[in-house]
């Protein structure tokens, strides 16, 4: 059966209504984009905490699925004045063919070669090395399967930091890729912390996956004792506000990397742990850094 897809571009703090509005009228899908994604204008955050206003997206591009049948240029002109917006906005409309989605997904998501010691590898794929580290990792709910530049740099500093027996604790552990990676490299305990509880439900059966034990809990709840290493894959600005929850996490001497952090961002988020870190020169893949650094255990951040 063939759907119908259209897109519009909308101000950036109107795309969480009319997405809910959409969702609401019968739209199948809505997925939500930088309108500048592709140009020199595209940002790397939308609705990122402590980013004001001006730093968010320019304009939103809401891309919606429906079925053939509906009508779905009169279904979205209906939502956008639902949400005091032009119905005149422009439309984008494209017939959608069908297709085997599950198979077509699963093609898009391959094994990820981290280092030559460490993979991640999909449930329906063979590790090309099977004496390898093998991360089995599905893509879901949650951030991380290793294709994104943040994630790989992660698990290539666990893989150099790590020697065995260390206690470790992910905080915005997402899909959890981290806490196992951590596991499987060696370490003596993971914790995995989270403010999502989709992410901590997809996190705990990626732990059962990897037959590894790790302990997945909310933000909310009271944190652990202090550990030799933490690590951080979030985004600049929630790291900053972080910095003295991360640093008490820290024992002193204990190792800290902080990602999710792009190259113009890397000084502002280290000051923000100066008091309290010394950090070693920052590592970069594409647009994105790697900080980490030893718990001085003089200060707090």
């Amino acid at each position: 059966m063939p759907w119908t897809a259209v897109s519009l571009t909308v101000p950036t703090d109107t795309a969480d209504a009319l997405s809910d509005v959409l969702l609401a009228a019968g739209a199948l899908a809505v997925d939500v984009s930088d309108a500048d994604e592709g140009t020199p204008e595209e940002r790397a955050i939308y609705g990122e905490p402590g980013v004001p206003a001006e730093g968010a997206w320019r304009a939103a591009r809401i891309a919606v699925l429906y079925p053939a049948e509906a009508d779905a240029a009169g279904r979205l002109r209906e939502a956008l004045e639902a949400c005091a917006l032009d119905p005149e906005t422009p439309l984008a409309q494209a017939q959608v063919e069908d297709q085997d989605w599950v198979r077509l997904t699963q093609t898009q998501f391959v094994p990820v070669c981290i280092s030559p010691r460490l993979w991640v590898v999909p449930t329906w794929h063979t590790p090309p090395d099977a004496t390898a580290v093998n991360l089995v990792i599905d893509p879901g709910l949650a951030f991380g399967t290793g294709t994104h530049p943040t994630t790989r740099l992660c698990l290539q500093w666990l893989e150099r930091t790590l020697a065995g027996g260390e206690t470790v604790l992910d905080y915005g552990c997402g899909s959890g890729i981290l806490a196992i990676a951590a596991m499987k490299l060696g370490a003596g305990s993971a914790t995995g912390i989270d403010i999502d509880p989709q992410a901590l439900v997809a996190a705990r059966g990626n732990a059962l996956q990897n037959r590894v034990h790790v302990t997945f809990a909310g933000a909310d709840q009271p944190p652990p004792a202090p550990v030799a290493i933490v690590v951080a894959n979030i985004l600049a600005n929630p790291l900053k506000m972080l910095a003295p929850l991360l640093a008490s996490l820290t024992a002193p001497g204990g190792r800290l990397a902080l990602a999710g952090v792009l190259a113009h961002q890397a000084t502002e988020v280290m000051a923000a742990y100066a008091g309290a870190f010394a950090f070693d020169a920052p590592v970069a893949q594409d647009d994105w850094v790697l900080l980490s650094g030893q718990r001085t255990g003089g200060h707090d951040a």
